[in-house]
C-alpha cells in the first residue's frame, strides 16, 4: 500500500537525520536553551505546530518559554534565545522575527534543511533537519529518472515537518538528562486545567 511506503519514507528520513546529529551542535544547542532567561519558539503552518509542541515540552521542563505571536510574549532581549523552525528557512514572518531578534542581540537558534538560507545567515547555530531536496522538488521527469529520484510519497513538507518533531521530542530527552529531570518532574507542571 502507499500508506507504508509513505510510512517507511518519513521513517528513512528520520533515520538519516539522526544518524547525522552532530553531537557538538546539540550540546550547544542544549546550552543555549538552559541558559537563556526566556526561550521564544517560532514556526509557520505546520512547522508552527511542530514548535508549539516543543514550547510545551520546554514548559514541563521549567524553561521559560514562550511562542512568539501569542498576546502574552513579551519582549526579547540579550540574554534571550529564539528557536526557528522554517523548512526553506527563507518564511518571511520567520526571518522577520529573526531579523529583530538579532538587532536586539538575542541568541537565534535555526532549525532548517538550508543551511546557506537567509534563516541559516542570521543564526548564531543551524540545526540542519533533512526535509525535501532541491531534487525532489525536480519537474523534469527524465532528470529525476537519471538521478535515481522519484517524487516522494510525503507531500510538500511532511518529511521536515515530522522529523523537526521527532528530532525536538529527541532534543526534550537529551535536555531531561543533563537537568536531571524525570518524567515525574513534567508531569508535576502538566496543566491540570482540562
Amino acid at each position: 500500500m502507499i500508506l507504508n511506503e509513505a510510512i517507511d519514507e518519513m521513517i528513512s528520513n528520520i533515520q538519516e537525520v539522526s544518524s547525522e546529529v552532530d553531537s557538538e551542535s546539540i550540546m550547544k544547542m542544549l546550552d543555549m536553551l538552559i541558559e537563556a532567561k526566556n526561550v521564544f519558539i517560532i514556526g509557520l503552518g505546520r512547522s508552527g505546530l511542530v514548535a508549539r509542541a516543543f514550547a510545551m515540552r520546554l514548559m514541563h521542563l521549567g524553561i521559560s518559554v514562550y511562542v512568539v505571536g501569542e498576546t502574552i510574549t513579551p519582549a526579547i532581549y540579550e540574554d534571550d534565545c529564539l528557536l526557528a523552525i522554517s523548512g526553506s528557512g527563507e518564511t518571511s514572518f520567520v526571518i522577520s522575527t529573526a531579523t529583530t531578534s538579532k538587532n536586539r542581540n538575542a541568541k537565534i537558534i535555526a532549525v532548517t534543511s538550508y543551511e546557506d538560507s537567509t534563516l541559516g545567515k542570521l543564526a548564531d547555530l543551524i540545526i540542519h533537519v533533512k526535509g525535501r531536496t532541491k531534487i525532489d522538488s525536480e519537474k523534469d521527469y527524465i532528470k529525476r529518472q537519471i538521478n535515481g529520484r522519484h517524487q516522494p510519497l510525503a507531500p510538500l513538507g511532511t518529511l521536515f515537518e515530522i522529523t523537526t518533531l521527532v528530532f525536538l521530542e529527541g532534543v526534550i530527552a537529551e535536555l531531561m538528562h543533563k537537568m536531571g529531570k524525570t518524567e515525574d518532574d513534567l508531569k508535576a507542571r502538566h496543566t491540570v486545567l482540562e
